[in-house]
């Protein structure tokens, strides 16, 4: 079993706003700076041998501590990327949702379905080189590709909507990794808080 610490990254403005961060370039808060260094306190003691990220700045700034700690470069990893929301990015959630009865019906919004291809992909093979070194690994990314990835996991979190992932939390989780079969997870914590 190969252990991955799946984390989310810290507060920004638009995350204190409600608004959709997609693709936007936008950096930790001082909240969000707060957030990381717990995480980082948290994630740089669990042993890691790599520690992988979203390419968007947010990220890589709530990974920066972590990686800081454990003496490793952070590695990117276009596929962690947040959802994209294409037009929408910047607007507020509740006003997508007035306007299309939901984000997922918003046009030029990414299929939920894709987010989770390319995320699992990103997520195996970080499980594959986790195992192949004998040790867990970091990965950062986004609020909705973390709850989609732990619904397509586990039926407990099926509706993911429902999943709770707030700023600067992490999700524990095992892969089993077996020639010729699909890789098996077992969700281990979700949203841990670091304190």
């Amino acid at each position: 079993m190969t252990r991955i610490y799946l984390a989310r990254h810290g507060r920004t403005a638009l995350n204190a706003a409600g608004a959709l961060r997609g693709r936007s370039e936008v950096p930790l808060d001082e909240v969000g700076i707060a957030e990381a260094e717990r995480l980082g306190a948290v994630l740089g003691g669990k042993g890691a041998g790599f520690v992988v990220s979203s390419p968007l700045r947010r990220a890589i700034e709530t990974a920066q501590p972590a990686a800081l700690q454990l003496g490793l470069e952070i590695r990117l990893d276009a596929r962690l990327a947040d959802r994209d929301y294409g037009d929408w990015a910047g607007v507020r959630v509740d006003e997508v949702v007035e306007k299309f009865g939901s984000v997922d019906a918003a046009p030029g919004v990414e299929p939920r379905g894709s987010v989770v291809e390319r995320a699992m992909a990103a997520l195996v093979d970080a499980s594959q080189e986790a195992d192949r070194l004998g040790s867990p690994a970091v990965v950062v990314s986004h609020d909705v590709v973390n709850r989609l990835l732990l619904a397509a996991m586990s039926d407990r979190f099926a509706d993911a909507d429902r999943t709770p992932q707030v700023t600067g939390c992490y999700n524990e989780l095992e892969c089993e990794l077996a020639d010729g079969r699909a890789p098996t997870w077992q969700v281990l914590a979700v949203n841990a808080i670091p304190t």
